[in-house]
């Protein structure tokens, strides 16, 4: 079969006639991409951007006069990862007769394709599987591999071997004991299986029999098979390969579903995954990193999340808890070299190594016995400071805090003012404690190397804390001081053994490094590809998007073009209405804390007495619109606003209010299902959450969304001031490009809920002066610029509800 050039994108496009946009969009991509460049695209819902992605990267994958081979796809939302297996599914479905389905992977992690994890099995759960599954991996190669005890073959037989000992014994249990996932049968016991060494202890070892096996399909080291050899299914002719189908496959066959997948990684033609895969250094580092070049399409779809997605990627810390971790297997490295120095035997039955092991491994390094010592020494003096900074912290703040340890709340303590890049205060301490530069690069190495001889003593491959808190000194001493911030952050938890009186039983401490201007970052990293899409219903204004994601400077320094697109919403105008509400400005100055002081908003409707007129102007305006017909969405910008408004809303609406807390999960998607199921409620959550982005409200799901004031974060957090003073410099307006802008986005976001289809209906409300009129602070220029959102008044609300309703509802009179 051809898998060659489709001679024109329409044969790969996956739907009979695509819309005009599409077919803009997919040629400039093509046309762009050619030249190496980008193209952004801002689509509203309805604009099929995914199908306008993959239809053009998989025309330059398949055209023979390019050099791409495969299409990258980055999503930060699930459902638009399942959006894209499904499109590329509907491609593959509709592609002309005689050509291979295009290929596709979605790559996820460990704990998701692990048998074991997923079933809860043999000892395995999400707490341990990474650890678990790096010591038996290794465990399974020593066992099988050069010099090893038996062979990959041995291993997975004897597993089956001990399956079937249980069958035929008569204590299957109607397949009880067959390990089963992914709606597939297994051919191994659900517990790990053990190898005997035959001696006369009697010595077992635990290995993965599903690793062995794939092991064992593996090319003879030397060949010149690669790892795809492995595979025990064509993925040639496979198409769309979720991870449910990725398991189902590979353990039918009895064979690693994750080995598997990294096998299959550099092999399909479109791989999705998240922006870990692209900019996560540890992620890129480990397993991801052949896909960072020139012959890769790269999709970035929420790119409006680009941002602050890979700023976090980017940035780094050390927890309190590492630390003394740190310091602890440092400790079990020095003490056999050290008690043998003073004539002492180490403690009998420990695992610590001898003082040959040690000895041996430093003779292999250009770390000394006394580097060792330094650095713990070192991490025991940071460890020191760290905590007499957070006590000293909160006896300024909270001078009785020993007495009631509940009472903290989550904090941060800047190591140097925000608005004044300088030197921070933990640099400047070590300085003066007497440690220079060489001590913070120093550990980076002496961290490996424990790490190696800990392993080595202790035969199981462990995730150890040295080497991690070596890379984030080493970070530290590097980073400069404008672009990355430094602090302690304090989250709240609670320990019962930590000592009452301690902060450690109710925070967690972590020194943490922001990288506060993640351009660079993003854009080096966008610069490895051959081109792409950047793509978002909310991405204006497009420069400033640019600008912050770094494909200005590949514009205009590596001459590769970068060409934007806005696609506004085709569906019917008349099924929706969208307004921007000059109620007043919902800042903390004007609405105060809730109960702020009895108020009316003047125009004779019912208000709670306890509430200041703005915070009365907003329960009268969200009211009105809860009183639509069918399901009311209200973003606020925080959970603490979104409590109060949720209280106020129960005492004047009929409708059941339902109350979205930060929560977990689980939770959240109970949540979204009581809004679903029955008559309208009215859900209000805050805009920084999970429910006014990402998800799918479409059909009858939602009638209406209004959002409450600007969601700009809490602006005297010293990060946030920190972010703010650092685009100053880079950009020269920081408040618009860190904070401004971003806010207008999750508005817009949260409203966008509304309309996802030709047959929806609804109306979408901005309150806040600001989106409606002129000012020095507004934000209307930062809307589409459409004129979809007309500025009303507060009492010219109900008559455009009104208005709407009626159009809809001939029989409705207000």
């Amino acid at each position: 079969m051809s898998t060659g050039r489709v001679m024109d994108w329409r044969s790969i496009f996956g739907h009979a006639r695509p819309y005009d946009q599409q077919v803009d969009g997919i040629e400039t991509v093509l046309e762009t991409a050619r030249d190496g460049g980008y193209t952004v695209v801002e689509g509203a819902c309805g604009t099929g951007k995914t199908m306008i992605a993959l239809t053009a990267g998989i025309d330059l994958v398949r055209d023979p006069e390019t050099d791409y081979e495969r299409v990258f796809v980055l999503t930060s939302v699930k459902q638009q990862l399942r959006q894209f297996e499904a499109d590329l599914e509907t491609i593959n479905e509709n592609l002309p007769g005689g050509w291979d389905p295009v290929s596709g992977l979605t790559l996820v992690g460990k704990a998701d394709v692990c048998p074991y994890n997923r079933e809860g099995a043999g000892g395995i759960d999400d707490g341990n599987v990474y650890d678990r599954c790096e010591t038996l991996r290794d465990r399974t190669r020593d066992l099988s591999g050069e010099g090893g005890e038996t062979t990959a073959a041995s291993l997975a037989a004897g597993a089956r071997s001990q399956q079937i000992g249980l069958a035929d014994s008569g204590d299957r249990g109607g397949g009880a004991n067959f390990l089963e996932t992914a709606g597939e049968p297994t051919p191994y016991p659900p517990d790990l299986p053990t190898y005997s060494d035959g001696g006369a202890a009697g010595v077992e070892t635990e290995y993965c029999p599903f690793y062995a096996q794939y092991l064992e399909d593996l090319p003879e080291e030397g060949s010149e098979g690669d790892a795809a050899e492995a595979v025990p299914f064509d993925f040639t002719g496979a198409g769309m390969v979720t991870p449910e189908d990725l398991v189902a496959r590979s353990i039918r066959h009895g064979t690693c579903p994750h080995s598997v997948m990294g096998a299959l990684l550099g092999h399909a033609e479109v791989v999705v995954g998240n922006y870990y895969h692209a900019f996560d250094p540890r992620t890129v580092g480990s397993f991801t990193g052949a896909l960072l070049d020139e012959s890769t399409f790269v999709v970035c779809d929420e790119a409006h999340m680009l941002e602050p997605r890979v700023r976090d990627l980017v940035s780094d810390g050390i927890a309190d808890a590492t630390l003394r971790d740190a310091e602890t297997e440092l400790s079990r490295v020095i003490q056999p070299v050290k008690f043998e120095r003073e004539g002492r035997q180490a403690e009998g039955g420990s695992k610590t190594a001898d003082a040959d092991l040690v000895r041996a491994e430093l003779n292999d390094t250009d770390v000394s016995y006394e580097d060792l010592n330094r650095t713990l020494e070192f991490l025991r003096d940071i460890r020191g400071e760290l905590d007499r900074r957070v006590t000293a912290h909160l006896d300024r703040n909270h001078g009785a805090w020993k007495s009631d340890l509940t009472d903290l709340s989550d904090d941060e303590i800047p190591l140097r003012d925000p608005a004044q890049p300088a030197e921070d205060d933990l640099t400047a301490w070590a300085r003066e404690a007497g440690y220079g530069d060489a001590d913070w690069v120093r550990a980076e190495a002496v961290g490996a190397v424990a790490a190696r001889i800990l392993n080595e003593a202790e035969d199981e491959e462990r995730t150890r804390a040295a080497p991690s808190v070596g890379r984030v000194l080493g970070e530290w001493y590097r980073c400069g001081h404008t672009d990355y911030f430094r602090e302690i952050e304090l989250e709240r938890t609670w320990n019962e053994t930590e000592p009452a009186d301690s902060w450690r039983r109710a925070y967690t401490a972590r020194l943490a490094l922001h990288n506060c201007v993640p351009s660079d970052a993003i854009g080096s990293r966008l610069a490895a590809f051959g081109g792409g899409i950047l793509m978002s219903a909310t991405l204006e204004p497009m420069d400033a998007f640019t600008e912050v994601t770094g494909l200005e400077y590949l514009d205009r320094e590596e001459d590769r073009p970068v060409v934007t697109r806005r696609y506004g919403l085709h569906f019917p105008e008349e099924n929706r209405e969208s307004f921007a509400v000059a109620a007043p400005k919902f800042t903390y100055e004007n609405r105060g804390p809730p109960g702020g002081g009895a108020s009316s908003p003047g125009d004779g409707s019912s208000t709670r007495g306890d509430e200041n007129s703005t915070r009365a102007h907003y329960v009268d305006a969200v009211s009105r619109v809860g009183r639509l017909p069918g399901n009311v969405l209200v973003g606020m910008p925080s959970y603490a606003e979104a409590e109060w408004i949720a209280g106020a809303l129960e005492d004047c609406l009929e409708k059941p209010v339902l109350l979205d807390a930060s929560s977990g999960d689980e939770a959240t998607e109970a949540l979204k299902s009581q809004f679903f199921d029955g008559e309208g409620k009215v859900l209000v959550t805050s805009l920084r959450g999970t429910l006014t982005e990402g998800v799918d409200y479409s059909g009858d799901r939602l009638s209406a969304a209004v959002v409450c004031g600007v969601p700009i974060v809490n602006t005297a957090s010293p990060r946030t001031k920190a972010v703010r003073r650092a685009y100053d410099d880079e950009f020269e307006d920081g408040f618009t490009y860190a904070l401004l802008i971003p806010a207008v986005r999750k508005a817009r976001q949260a409203v966008g809920r509304v309309i996802r289809s030709p047959e929806d209906v609804g109306v979408r409300v901005l309150l806040d002066e600001r989106y409606a009129r002129e000012s020095w602070d507004s934000v209307r220029p930062y809307l589409p610029d459409d004129g979809e959102f007309q500025p009303v008044s507060p009492d010219m609300l109900e008559l455009g509800l009104d208005r709407f309703r009626s159009k809809l509802e001939p029989e409705y009179s207000p």
